[in-house]
């Protein structure tokens, strides 16, 4: 049974387009994340749609649907991107799924009822 449920998952990885395949891209200057991106940011009530805007230098803003907004800037680190906010600090990533750019923010801390983030480039 389980040799028969690993041939079908690897028919399946083989079948499967390479669309769906996230890659992670290197970003070797924070003027790549420019521009209006939206997502979800994980609360202590849950998930939260979230619109941040990014500016040439790195700076962003990011706001909640209820209004609750934070200011913070992008910047590399050891060739790492990191951010730093009012509430909180951390690593980001920016991947491309599906044609589409996007960006994982994860704070080193739950703090601020703040956790995990990811967002679709929109603009």
């Amino acid at each position: 049974m389980r040799r028969h449920l690993a041939l079908v998952l690897g028919a399946v990885l083989v079948l499967s387009p390479l669309e769906g395949v996230t890659q992670e891209k290197q970003i070797v200057d924070v003027k790549e994340l420019a521009g209006t991106w939206r997502g979800w940011v994980t609360r202590e009530q849950g998930h939260e749609p979230v619109t941040m805007i990014v500016s040439a230098d790195g700076s962003y803003r990011a706001m909640t649907a209820d209004t609750a907004s934070t200011e913070g800037k992008f910047y590399l680190q050891d060739g790492k991107l990191r951010y730093r906010s009012s509430r909180t600090i951390g690593t980001a990533s920016l991947s491309v799924a599906r044609g589409n750019s996007v960006l994982t923010m994860v704070p080193e801390e739950f703090v601020y009822r703040t956790g995990r983030a990811e967002y679709e480039r929109v603009e």
